[in-house]
């Protein structure tokens, strides 16, 4: 066969798209993984550092033969070092040597890195969340010596040893977490379950800030609840190690906090590298710049997931939102389109959900309204609190939510979330209004399902539409 069809990264997108091609289509498609895993959930990660996902395997979707049973052409260990756009080539560098590989069409999927500010994360003890190796090598640390085999984890695709060197060495007895995003308030959860003192130091004053303050408070007194102690609006300068490069301490603020195991989880950011070394423009983000069928500057070059931006629903400009079904959905619509029949890829919310101990989060569109003026609006937000349930019913509870919008149009540009009764997939109410562009009114007047087992006659959502309905009709 000719013409092929070339991925650049093993995960989500890339996957996605490959697959989607090859089912479509009877071209050749070709996968380069530059690591050993493919197809895994990293959203998974803080859940098996935890223990209540008990395999490493168990974190991914495809195996090597099954993606090879698609029709695919994987190639693991192989890393595309450039991209000669005039030449329709990308250098791949292999245990074998260094080869050129043609192709036709090329989807880049080089996804995101951790930021590491500190460059502390090469200390033994330091982590950042941001692969399989890091959560197994987790994982065996945090257990009794000995009672780890390395060799019996993942499979034959994890770092042995790196899995090794911790499973070795005693269980740590305090956890300190840097950064109060997704990953630190899940790991926050997953350290108390193995009965570590934790300590987590947020930069700024709240946690989870793009779901705003509502949800930020909530998640703050659950954790605090649970034993967790939080250090906000405290910045922390550096990880400092002992003469041997083991984490000693973290410094923050002129002082220092013991401790055998931090992680570093202040975000990630856009691996474009690859992408700008072709000519490939890039976006403000640093993420590569896409079109509506998530085709790049250089014609036949697509990119997509949380190396890629996409167009928000909201502002209808190009937004950077690393999320997994960005990423999955996005390639599945590349391969689509490279295999003749064209489709978007979609815009995006920013649609998240997140679990805090017992409290459920969920966050889509704009709330913050400094960042709603930027984008042309005049923000009106209202915060209510509303039962989960008919309040006769058990397992009715409290359910926080948000909603914000514009003041001349009335149009909704955000909301969120926050509740322990299956309160976070309310947030897909919100995100699927967003992207209808419905205005607060007709939110209200929305047809919701109603039964006491499952909501009040008024869902929360529908309460807070209301609410906030009513301020801008004062306005």
């Amino acid at each position: 066969m000719s013409d092929p069809f070339v991925v650049v990264g093993g995960d989500a997108a890339g996957l996605s798209g490959a697959s989607k091609c090859a089912r479509e289509s009877d071209r050749e498609v070709v996968v380069f993984e530059r690591g050993r895993w493919v197809s895994y959930a990293h959203c998974g990660t803080p859940y098996y550092v935890k223990g209540e996902v008990e395999s490493l395997l168990d974190l991914t979707s495809l195996s090597p033969a099954e993606i090879e049973g698609r029709g695919i052409d994987l190639r693991r260990e192989h890393e595309v070092t450039g991209v000669d756009v005039d030449a329709g080539t990308v250098t791949v560098r292999s245990p074998d040597g260094t080869v050129e590989q043609p192709y036709g069409d090329l989807l880049i999927g080089t996804g995101a890195r951790a930021v590491d500010p500190f460059g502390g994360a090469d200390l033994d003890g330091a982590f950042t969340l941001h692969h399989l190796d890091s959560a197994a090598a987790m994982r065996a640390f945090l257990r009794d010596p000995g009672t780890v085999d390395p060799a019996s984890v993942g499979d034959g695709f994890v770092d042995e040893a790196l899995v090794g060197r911790y499973a070795e060495r005693d269980p740590p007895e305090r956890a300190v977490i840097v950064g109060g995003g997704y990953v630190g308030v899940e790991l926050a959860e997953a350290f108390s379950a193995w009965d570590l003192d934790v300590h987590l130091f947020q930069r700024g004053d709240r946690l989870l800030h793009p779901f705003g303050e509502a949800v930020g408070e909530a998640v703050a007194d659950e954790l605090r609840k649970e034993g967790v102690t939080l250090h906000l609006d405290t910045p922390v300068a550096e990880l400092r190690g002992d003469g041997d490069g083991r984490l000693e301490a973290v410094v923050c603020e002129g002082e220092e906090r013991e401790t055998e195991l931090a992680v570093v989880g202040v975000g990630v950011e856009p691996n474009g590298e690859l992408a700008a070394g072709a000519g490939v423009a890039l976006g403000d983000s640093g993420a590569v710049a896409v079109d509506e069928y998530g085709e790049t500057s250089v014609p036949n070059v697509y990119a997509a997931g949380d190396c890629a931006e996409d167009r928000h629903a909201v502002t209808d400009e190009p937004a950077w939102v690393p999320l997994g079904l960005t990423a999955n959905r996005a390639g599945r619509a590349i391969g689509a389109t490279v295999a003749g029949d064209p489709t978007p890829v979609g815009r995006i919310a920013g649609t998240a959900v997140v679990k805090a101990f017992d409290r459920e989060c969920g966050r889509a569109g704009i709330l913050d309204h400094g960042d709603a003026r930027e984008a042309g609006f005049d923000p009106v937000s209202e915060t209510i609190t509303a039962g989960s349930r008919s309040g006769y019913y058990p397992g009715n509870a409290e359910t926080t939510v948000t909603l914000c919008a514009d003041r001349g149009s009335g149009r909704l540009l955000g909301g969120s979330v926050v509740g322990t009764d299956r309160a976070a997939v309310r947030i897909d109410t919100v995100a699927t209004a967003l992207e209808a562009g419905m205005t607060v009114g007709e939110v209200e007047r929305l047809d919701l399902a109603y039964a006491p087992p499952f909501s009040p006659v008024w869902d929360p959502v529908l309460v807070a539409a209301k609410v906030l309905n009513g301020t801008l009709a004062e306005a």
